[in-house]
């Protein structure tokens, strides 16, 4: 009994395994074409934002005029222009030129007297020229919206030059800061503030005179 139990195991196994695997790649391949793998994969739609690189000229030399407020020291504060001329040496460092004038107010000795004048007419006229090494500390990008960028730096410089006023003239040291905004490839705006260091004793006191100045300048690359 046992040996025709055994025969029919041997025989009838075979069969029901080979069923089995025709089943298992029957549904295998249904499950296979019925998915579609570009919905299966997650497809990013992202818009590309069109991107313009700053088109700066490779001109080196920049040439322009500046107006502003310059506080002349016991003098009041009076309107100051002038022009400026820079080379750029490297896109860190770059010499600059600049001369300027305005013309000085009363003191508060002149306003308290009534009448009394410590400077002729020809004597306010305040001139000055000067050398600095300028050094960009932060160039960078300022926004206008969403879609608008333009070039910038934050720079120091340092200087020295000529002071004429009340018919003298004084060595000057200069200290300023600024900051440079690339409007088109070849125009650039500039907002500054700098302090001219001079001796003087005008008002009958050796000193040394602090005649900062706050301007604002267009300039173009050449």
């Amino acid at each position: 009994m046992e040996s025709r139990i055994c025969i029919f195991l041997l025989r009838v196994m075979p069969a029901l395994l080979g069923v089995i695997l025709l089943a298992g790649c029957a549904g295998r391949g249904a499950m296979d074409g019925g998915i579609d793998e570009s919905e299966a994969v997650i497809q990013p739609e992202v818009a590309r934002r069109a991107v313009k690189p700053a088109k700066i000229d490779t001109e080196d030399f920049e040439i322009g005029a500046y107006f502003g407020i310059k506080s002349v020291e016991d003098f009041e504060s009076n309107a100051v222009y002038g022009a400026r001329l820079a080379y750029h040496v490297n896109e860190s460092f770059f010499v600059e030129g600049t001369y300027g004038q305005t013309t000085v107010g009363r003191t508060s000795y002149e306003k308290l007297s009534g009448g009394a004048q410590i400077l002729t007419g020809s004597q306010r006229d305040y001139s000055y020229y000067d050398l600095s090494a300028g050094y960009n500390l932060l160039p960078g990008e300022v926004f206008f919206g969403r879609n608008r960028a333009f070039s910038s730096a934050l720079y120091v410089l340092v200087g020295a030059g000529n002071t004429s006023f009340a018919d003298d003239d004084s060595f000057t040291l200069v200290f300023g800061a600024g900051y440079r905004m690339l409007m088109l490839d070849w125009l650039a705006l500039h907002l500054g503030v700098r302090d001219h260091l001079f001796d003087s004793d005008l008002l009958g006191e050796d000193k040394t005179t602090h005649n900062i100045e706050m301007t604002m300048s267009l300039t173009g690359f050449f």
